[in-house]
């Protein structure tokens, strides 16, 4: 007996046995009689088995075919049953969400903006991996990345969340200690914080009154942003981060924003998902979710919202 991979004749065949009739279960699957009869005989054909004998006036079950019945009865409702399961994922929000975003930005926005979309969508499951390093998406099973940057891979797309901006801002024990700097040039005299391997830098800023590089002497060297902002708190120096990893430390107090009128662009957050998978609705709706919340977030202050927006 050849192997049963023949779906469409496994499903005519229950019909027409649950039915007792081929007429019956043609309207049913919504075939014509003609089309019906010749699946059976097809299923018969490649199982190598007379599954129902039948002529002009009535079907008899073979042996065999009360054998196989039995098991297709259960097949069929099961198949029904996935079906179902998957038209209601999507309809609802529901499944696993599995997500990738930068360390620091995943701990201070996205977790508390995880928490209410889960609260929003209990029938959903989340993971969340972070990290700085730009992750395969295909290879981790992700639905989808949250990324500052350009676009690299075709095969991708990407949706800004919110516009980016990086400050620069210091402790207040700092600026009691060393001043405020009143323009760009006063920067390589300042104690910086540089993100990097080396202390020779170029904070590039761009702004009606300059537009180029300032050359910065790191006092303080760190390989990793969220320490060089831990050192910032403590008094270190001045750094330079994106708005949305210390807002709320500028919102607070604990880090004043220093030269605001000079602008400091960076690529927008965005979304990123392979083509086509923003037709998911669980996919769909958290993007839709993020920038909603993003653009009014109230973790940035009004007087930076101004110069972002």
């Amino acid at each position: 007996m050849e192997r049963i991979d023949d779906l469409p004749g496994l499903q005519a065949f229950e019909r027409i046995v649950a039915l007792g009739s081929l007429t019956a279960a043609a309207a049913e699957l919504g075939l014509s009689l003609a089309v019906i009869s010749k699946r059976l005989a097809g299923f018969e054909r490649r199982l190598g088995v007379r599954l129902i004998n039948r002529n002009t006036r009535r079907l008899a079950v073979t042996d065999e075919g009360n054998l196989l019945y039995t098991h297709a009865v259960r097949i069929v409702a099961e198949l029904a049953q996935a079906r179902d399961a998957m038209a209601r994922q999507q309809r609802e929000i529901s499944g696993l969400l599995k997500i990738t975003a930068p360390y620091s930005f995943g701990r201070r926005r996205l977790v508390p903006l995880l928490a209410q979309f889960s609260a929003l969508h209990p029938q959903l499951r989340i993971q969340l991996e972070l990290s700085d390093d730009v992750l395969d998406l295909i290879a981790g099973g992700f639905d989808l990345a949250i990324r500052y940057g350009e676009l690299r891979d075709s095969s991708m797309v990407a949706r800004t969340l919110v516009q980016n901006r990086r400050i620069l801002c210091a402790s207040p024990e700092y600026l009691r200690r060393y001043g405020q700097p009143q323009r760009l040039s006063d920067l390589p005299r300042h104690r910086c914080i540089v993100t990097g391997a080396a202390p020779l830098t170029e904070w590039r800023f761009s702004s009606q009154r300059q537009t180029g590089p300032v050359r910065i002497v790191g006092h303080v060297v760190c390989n990793d942003g969220e320490t060089a902002h831990a050192m910032a708190l403590v008094g270190l120096g001045i750094v330079l981060k994106s708005v949305w990893d210390v807002a709320d430390d500028l919102a607070s107090g604990r880090l004043v924003q220093v030269l605001s009128k000079h602008a400091v662009s960076a690529a927008p957050l965005n979304a990123v998902y392979l083509r086509g998978h923003n037709r998911v609705p669980r996919v769909r709706a958290f993007i839709d979710f993020l920038r909603e919340r993003l653009v009014s977030s109230p973790f940035v202050p009004a007087r930076v919202t101004r110069e972002l927006y």
